[in-house]
């Protein structure tokens, strides 16, 4: 497999999940300014829609996957003992579903417009309010003392959240959500986490030096 990454993006939810279930794709950097890759190839062949994370699978049809829920959603069903994802046809599989699409729209998207200063100040303001709400509704479901966000069990949902933790960069103020930063700070300290970060570091290292020389 092929998984195509850009920094600080998304696409390390699907790194993080790959690496709790062992899996070693190889790492393909796209940078969303110059359009480049890593490997030389066009990423354009790969996603025309030209964002990440895209997984490139070596099967048959040479299929390409997209959207970071459909991928961690794909690697873990085909892992059902790692209990990353609820089986398919249960009630926990569809809650599952529900807060996968809820992190999707609610916050990941919310995130862009401001992050890309696009927004009028009544826009700031209002990503920024359904931000901190949708942000707060997680912080109370781990009121609880809950490890992570469906009970003690990690999943792709947890990835999900670690990887768009992008507040600094939208500049929208997280730090009164106490249980949410302790958890946010649990997620990175697994390996499959840091592990992202490292390799994540590496590849963009490497194709930088590439550009320049």
């Amino acid at each position: 497999m092929k998984l195509y990454i850009a920094k600080a993006t998304c696409s390390l939810a699907v790194q993080t999940i790959a690496n709790e279930l062992g899996l070693a794709p190889e790492l393909v950097h796209f940078d969303v300014f110059g359009k480049s890759t890593s490997n030389g190839s066009a990423f354009a062949d790969v996603n025309p829609l030209l964002y990440v994370p895209a997984l490139a699978l070596e099967n048959d049809n040479d299929d390409v996957l997209t959207e970071t829920v459909s991928i961690v959603s794909y690697l873990a069903d085909q892992h059902p003992a790692s209990g990353l994802i609820p089986r398919h046809g249960t009630m926990e599989r569809v809650y599952m579903d529900q807060l996968l699409t809820f992190l999707a729209t609610e916050i990941a998207q919310k995130h862009i417009p401001l992050m890309r200063k696009l927004m009028t100040p009544e826009g700031i303001a209002f990503h920024t309010n359904k931000l901190q709400s949708a942000y707060g509704v997680l912080n109370q479901r781990l009121a609880d003392g809950r490890a992570y966000l469906t009970g003690e069990q990690f999943t792709v949902a947890d990835a999900y959240v670690w990887a768009t933790m992008w507040h600094e960069r939208s500049g929208v103020k997280l730090d009164h959500l106490e249980h949410l930063m302790a958890y946010v700070a649990r997620v990175e300290a697994r390996e499959s986490a840091q592990k992202a970060l490292r390799d994540e570091a590496e590849i963009v290292a490497r194709h930088e030096a590439s550009l320049e020389s």
